[in-house]
Order: C-alpha cells, then sequence, then structure tokens
C-alpha cells in the first residue's frame, strides 16, 4: 500500500472500514449515492490485475460472494456493479504515478429504498453509474456497515 490510496490507510482514509481478510480490505465508501457502495482494496502493492496471484484471487472470490449475498438480502438491490479504476493515482502527481487495485462494489436498484428514515434513489439505473457524492450522516454510515457485516 501507498501512502496515496485513497482507501488503504485506515487513518485518514475516506472509507470507513467494515471487514479484512489476508489480502483485502472491505471499506464503506464515502459516498452512498448507490445504498451499499463500497471499495475492496487489495493489502499488497499491486499495479495491474495480472499481478494479483491465486490466492489473492480466490480470497476476492469469497468477498464478492460475502458482498453480494449480504447486500441483496439487506436492500434487495435488482443488480450488482464491480469496477476496478486505478485513475485516481494519475490525479496528485504526474511525475510519481503509482495506481493501485480496488474494486468498486455498486448495487444498482431500480425502485427507491428507504433505510434509517431516508430515501435512497437510483435514477442511473440502466445506465453506468455516476460519480456524483452523497454524504449521508455518520449514524447512518456505522447502521449500514453492522448491517452488512451481520448480514456476512
Amino acid at each position: 500500500m501507498t501512502d496515496y490510496c485513497q482507501y488503504c490507510k485506515i487513518a485518514g482514509g475516506y472509507g470507513k472500514l467494515i471487514e479484512e481478510t489476508s489480502y483485502w480490505m472491505i471499506f464503506l465508501a464515502p459516498s452512498q449515492r448507490y445504498l451499499g457502495t463500497c471499495v475492496v482494496a487489495l493489502k499488497k502493492k499491486r499495479s495491474n490485475l495480472s499481478e494479483v496471484n491465486d490466492e489473492e484471487w480466490d480470497d476476492f472470490v469469497g468477498i464478492v460472494r460475502k458482498m453480494e449475498n449480504s447486500v441483496a438480502k439487506l436492500f434487495k438491490p435488482d443488480l450488482f456493479n464491480w469496477s476496478c479504476f486505478k485513475n485516481a493515482a494519475f490525479r496528485k502527481d504526474s511525475t510519481s504515478v503509482d495506481p493501485e487495485i480496488h474494486w468498486h462494489f455498486i448495487p444498482r436498484y431500480r425502485k427507491s429504498v428507504l433505510f434509517c428514515d431516508m430515501q435512497f434513489d437510483d435514477p442511473d439505473f440502466g445506465h453506468i453509474p455516476q460519480p456524483i457524492a452523497r454524504r449521508v450522516p455518520r449514524e447512518v454510515m456505522n447502521k449500514i456497515i453492522l448491517e452488512i457485516k451481520k448480514n456476512f
């Protein structure tokens, strides 16, 4: 992990740690535009997916199952988007680019979901998720984490 990775750094990072395995850390994303959005970050420095070893991939498959099953029980999304973008590394300093592998887990909803007296809509359902932030109160973030963990 480098000092730049916005999710890996537990102290001062953007996400709220949900769980970690031997190879990955699961964070609740700071934006909940799509309810239950998380980031799964590889603990070891890898710049490309081709560098991920078999043990890391096997562990990731288990995480995919846990995340999808947990969030399906909890919020009943219609589908899950997974994306691996490493573009943020290029925003800091183009002379010392050091991308890291992390996956965005984005549940998608055809209908509104009510959670903690808040309504969550997915206005982009059926299209590429938009990078528009939606911050929710800390208490709601903590409740989302507790409920996801409970369903693991």
